[in-house]
């Protein structure tokens, strides 16, 4: 049969004409497209907070089991249509006009008008209820240019409790989906909340806590505003002065915590790197069993953590009676060699070993990340192509790790220009920013205009390291999660690396179980210095269990301190894990207008010395709006906020080897932003998820400079507890706790990875070779 046979004789369908897209009609345009079930969720739960709930907060004033019985008798907690109409404060109804706005909405069938509706009356709202808050206190006007030209308020208000908390959350969201549905953010609603709720959180809780403590450097003492005071603050020879060797005690102030911060910086950033390298490239095989690429095991992992969950104080006592005065090692000198005991720790060099024990594990959680993300199969096509181990290493590895070098290095430069509790214990002469701080709001100069002044120059510092940071990356790619097929088995590292690497990390971690072993053995001896007898007394002073009639009895001193800083800290820790890749993940996936202040904001936190965050959270939530003041919540928002560019740095460095066509193959098969983040990237997040959890809770754990000054006998802090029983002598007792601390921690962190998990990439365990039987070849 011929060709054209065969065509004839196969039925062919004719084709069908293909329609042509018509322009939209009325009809079209007109459809409701508004998720008006996300819409009329928010809407309920905003209209329940003004309806229902207790409008403003008062300690003590409300409790759910016997308060909703007294909910609309009782006038300071009645919701706020009582408070409108009995009590006087007409100003609530502003929030009730927004949510009648956004319910307008959705009887508007132009699509266009229902987003422009829904977005300017919920911004309404938020605006009428913030504008409220913030200018009408407890007596009535609370700013001075209202008192003098407007008449005085009948009566005035308390901060906002649960419904008129639960309506600002409502507003916000609602603004977030009209933006959506403008074309903002991409025309994700998803996204566009989540930018207006970061945004706000960033802004209320790092923001203006703040503006709040800063604005006083700009005042005089009778606190008038006046520039000229700020500028004989900040410029004088104690600050700025040169005439010295940089990182002696006579220098600047500023010089000081410079050089110890760019010292810190690159030590523990090679220390981190090296310990990072060893963890996951350390084994000399080049197998795919599990387990053969890590040297030493999970006791390195355990041995460069244990820095990063040591209470306050312990690192600088252990050091002090290493290479005190009259410390061991200077007592064996001086009796085998005759040389004199110095007091060389107790200046520059002694922070900067107290910084590297403190700030090492911070990089090495950074970077192990990053290592792990390192695409074996880019490696092996280097190798492929002739390049030899050493090579490979320098020209692909790397470069890889670029991102993540950065990271740990900014991360490490504000954590030590921000340090408190290394330069008060070891600092002695050599004066830093964050210690005078300290002294000019706590000692007896009692200034805080100067604290405010130098506060600004630590954020000036942060933002040069930031801008630095920025311009090292660059606008390179550094992709290496792909999602395309297997990624090929990890190579060990090239021996001469490898060799480096353990020369460095040997010495640090053998002079970290030196230092555990100590402050181990001072806690299990009746008097340190005096009497080494072996006790547990101090164990059973703090963690004493009795039984009585009742049953058992928590007789330790330590108990009540120990369990809440416990709940406290496990609440913070996954919230500062899902705001920080929140947050990491707008500032890696989404462009829009304000990102640069957006990604300050997240950094404030850590330009800031800890205790001028306590100071400023005083003075920014004492008063209405928010007043949390004497509340647990504000030392879990304290904790959250302190710990959330460490989550976000470490994410940021994880989406940055995340190749964005993941987000677009999931785009195109019709899943949300919220379902991506949830079945795509949070599972290859892991290693950032791990590291954000731990670093929370650990920080919320051992912080002390940022709570001190939050604390009530309600809400005893492990930190501050120890503090006081340091500055009591009884140092016994302060280093049972921290042992008993530093266990506890060790399980919570081991139960967090096991509960996360971790991120596989590439070949799993080579399997074993099947012998293939061969066919000999017989006559045809």
């Amino acid at each position: 049969m011929t060709g054209a046979g065969l065509h004839d004789a196969i039925p062919v369908e004719p084709a069908r004409p293909q329609p042509t897209q018509a322009p939209p009609t009325r009809a079209m345009r007109t459809r409701p497209a508004l998720p008006f079930n996300v819409v009329a969720a928010w809407l309920a739960a905003g209209v329940a907070g003004w309806l229902v709930l207790p409008w403003y907060a008062l300690p003590d004033a409300f409790v759910w089991s016997t308060g909703l019985a007294t909910l609309w008798s009782a006038q300071d907690t009645a919701p706020a249509i009582v408070q409108a109409t009995r009590a006087g404060r007409v100003w609530l109804w502003g929030p009730l006009l927004g949510l009648v706005a956004v319910a307008l909405s959705m009887r508007i069938r132009d699509r266009r008008q229902q987003a422009l509706l829904l977005t300017w009356g919920a911004a309404l709202g938020v605006a009428a209820l913030l504008i409220a808050g913030f200018t009408i206190g407890i007596k009535g006007w609370s700013i001075g240019i209202l008192k003098t030209t407007l008449p005085p308020l009948a009566t005035g208000q308390y901060g906002i409790g649960y419904g008129g908390l639960l309506t600002l959350v409502s507003l916000l969201m609602l603004t977030g989906i009209g933006l959506g549905r403008l074309g903002y953010f991409r025309g994700d609603g998803f996204t566009a909340c989540a930018v207006i709720g970061c945004s706000a959180l960033l802004l209320l809780f790092i923001g203006f806590p703040v503006f709040k403590a800063l604005v006083s450097a700009f005042q005089d003492d009778t606190g008038r505003w006046s520039a000229s005071a700020a500028v004989e603050r900040l410029w004088n020879e104690k600050i700025w002065g040169l005439g010295c060797v940089i990182g002696d005690t006579r220098c600047g102030v500023v010089w000081n915590t410079l050089f110890l911060g760019l010292a810190c910086a690159a030590g523990s950033t090679m220390l981190g790197l090296m310990l990072a390298l060893l963890a996951e490239r350390g084994s000399t095989g080049t197998s795919g069993t599990a387990g053969s690429r890590s040297f030493g095991g999970g006791w390195l992992k355990l041995l460069a953590l244990l820095p990063i969950i040591t209470p306050p104080f312990v690192i600088g006592l252990g050091l002090i009676l290493l290479f005190g005065r009259a410390g061991l090692v200077n007592q064996v000198l001086e009796s085998l060699f005759g040389l004199t005991p110095g007091r060389w720790l107790y200046g520059v060099h002694g922070v900067w070993l107290a910084q590297m024990f403190a700030f090492t594990p911070v990089a090495f959680l950074v970077l192990r990340g990053v290592v792990q993300g390192v695409s074996p199969s880019l490696e092996e096509a280097a190798q492929t192509l002739g390049a030899n181990p050493r090579k490979t290493f320098n020209t692909v590895t790397l470069p890889l790790l670029k991102p993540g070098i950065a990271n740990a290095f900014l991360v490490g430069f504000i954590e030590s220009i921000t340090d408190f509790g290394n330069p008060i214990v070891l600092g002695g002469q050599y004066a830093v920013l964050a210690t005078d701080i300290f002294f000019a709001i706590v000692g007896a100069q009692l200034d805080p205009g100067r604290a405010a002044s130098l506060g600004l120059l630590l954020l000036g510092m942060a933002l040069a390291a930031f801008i630095v940071q920025r311009r090292f990356i660059g606008s390179g790619g550094y992709t290496t999660v792909s999602g395309k097929g297997d990624s090929g088995l990890p190579l060990p590292l090239p021996p001469h690396v490898r060799k480096i690497a353990i020369g460095v990390a040997t010495p640090w971690l053998v002079l970290t179980l030196i230092v555990y072993a100590f402050a181990f053995f001072g806690s299990i001896v009746n008097i340190w210095g005096r009497d080494y007898t072996l006790t547990i007394k101090h164990y059973e002073k703090a963690f004493g269990l009795d039984w009585g009639v009742g049953g058992l009895i928590w007789s330790g001193g330590a108990w009540n301190s120990f369990w809440t800083t416990i709940k406290l800290s496990l609440v913070a820790a996954p919230m500062t894990a899902a705001v920080g890749l929140l947050v990491a993940y707008l500032l890696a996936r989404v462009k829009f207008k304000g990102q640069g202040a957006f990604e300050f904001l997240t950094l404030l936190a850590f330009a800031i010395p800890g205790t001028v965050i306590g100071v400023s959270y005083i003075l920014a939530f004492n008063v209405p709006p928010f007043e949390l003041t004497g509340t647990g919540l504000i030392i879990v928002l304290c904790f959250l906020f302190r710990s959330l560019p460490v989550g976000v740095q470490a994410g940021t460095a994880a989406f940055k080897q995340l190749d964005k066509s993941l987000d677009e193959a999931s785009a195109m098969l019709r899943a949300g932003t919220f379902t991506t983040m949830r079945l795509i990237v949070f599972p290859l997040l892991r290693p950032a998820v791990v590291a954000a959890l731990v670093y929370s809770f650990v920080r919320s754990m051992t912080t002390v400079s940022a709570v001190i000054f939050l604390v009530t006998a309600e809400h005893e802090l492990a930190t501050t507890y120890i503090v006081l029983r340091v500055g009591m002598g009884d140092y016994g007792l302060v280093l049972a706790y921290c042992t008993v601390l530093i266990l506890l921690m060790l399980a919570v962190i081991g139960l967090m990875q096991w509960l996360v998990g971790e991120r596989r990439l590439g070949r799993r365990a080579a399997a074993a070779p099947v012998a293939v039987p061969v066919l000999q070849a017989g006559p045809a």
